[in-house]
């Protein structure tokens, strides 16, 4: 175990908590203080500080820069109603961060400096956590190769360890207008689909911006095969209702374990939900169109939680998703799932790690 004591803590002289605007918050546009930062070298982690949020001095041979060896995670805490702190899933986001780094052929992070280093930085910063309903601290770690002495293809012998977080408010305000994309594809099988590294949404930006540019708000990706299985919607997982009956794609090395999703999933148990996860092509979806068996379609997130869809163009048609209702699985289970989060419904699957403030 990671004490306080174990970690070089040097605090700002200048908060910039006064000059932040807590209404009016834009996703990623605000930093809190502080960040954790810990290097690899020579097969070790050095010991992990909590130091003012700032600049980093980079090599130009970081070979992070030249061949893409980075990873992250995105997470968040959010307000209890009796006023400790909650971060949502630590568990299963360390072992998707790890799946990561091991697929990136990048050393491995002990859980103790994970955990620790999140619970001490978030403690340090709890000021920063936002009190205002539907609002969350977003949480991101990530690895990289840093300063490494050459730049020659091959893996890199220094990594660098850093844990910055910002608060937030709801991600997405409106219903998503939605292609299937027929051309590019974002994985394909045996490579780093499943994994949270930075090319995957490098390459994903060209044909998002090409969907932009023809007024859809993203895309959804498929598998490129001939039945164009659908696998993401963008940065998200793809989750439908169809005839009561929550549908997703099943999990594979071409898409994301989203810890949302998988929420979702366990939580349509306890709303009296079936569940499967299984292939869905697009002819499949279009013919739950014409047969109005689809009921609900929303993309799952950390950043986003549930995005509500509103249509998906596919197969040169456009077809519209009936308003969300009230008593529909996706805003039950958002509440439901918020609830938890903030300690106003028992946390069943001890999905919560809290901080004592």
């Amino acid at each position: 175990m990671i004490t306080a004591t174990k970690f070089s803590v040097h605090k700002t002289n200048k908060s910039r908590l006064a000059e932040t605007n807590f209404d009016a918050l834009e996703f990623g546009k605000t930093v809190s203080d502080h960040m954790l930062s810990a290097d690899y070298r020579k097969g070790a982690w050095t010991t992990p500080q909590l130091i003012p949020y700032g600049p980093i001095v980079l090599s130009p041979t970081a070979l992070s820069l030249h061949y893409g060896q980075t990873v992250f995670e995105g997470m968040k805490a959010f307000r209890t109603n009796d006023g400790a702190i909650s971060i949502f899933r630590i568990e299963k986001h360390y072992q998707r961060l790890s799946k990561s780094l091991e697929r990136m052929s990048m050393p491995a992070l002990p859980f103790e400096l994970f955990s620790e280093g999140l619970q001490q930085l978030i403690h340090l910063d709890e000021a920063w956590v936002p009190k205002k309903e539907g609002h969350s601290l977003y949480l991101r770690p990530f690895v990289f190769a840093s300063n490494e002495e050459r730049f020659g293809v091959h893996e890199s012998d220094d990594y660098r360890f850093l844990i910055i977080t910002g608060p937030v408010g709801p991600y997405y305000s409106k219903t998503l207008k939605l292609k299937v994309e027929d051309r590019f594809i974002r994985a394909a099988h045996g490579g780093t689909g499943f994994a949270k590294c930075g090319g995957n949404y490098g390459g994903a930006f060209y044909p998002t911006k090409l969907a932009r540019q023809q007024g859809f708000d993203q895309v959804i990706w498929t598998d490129g095969s001939k039945d164009l299985n659908i696998e993401e919607s963008g940065m998200m997982n793809i989750l439908f209702v169809i005839n009561n009956v929550l549908v997703t794609p099943p999990l594979s090395d071409t898409i994301l374990d989203g810890i949302t999703r998988d929420s979702y999933l366990t939580l349509a148990a306890d709303l009296g939900y079936k569940t499967e996860e299984r292939k869905i092509g697009v002819k499949d979806l279009a013919l739950a169109f014409e047969n109005k068996t689809i009921q609900e379609a929303f993309g799952s997130g950390t950043a986003a939680v549930a995005a509500p869809i509103g249509s998906i163009t596919m197969l040169g048609k456009e077809y519209l998703l009936p308003p969300v209702p009230q008593n529909g699985f996706m805003i039950r289970a958002k509440s439901m799932l918020e609830a938890i989060r903030t300690g106003n419904a028992p946390d069943t699957h001890r999905w919560n790690t809290l901080i004592t403030i």
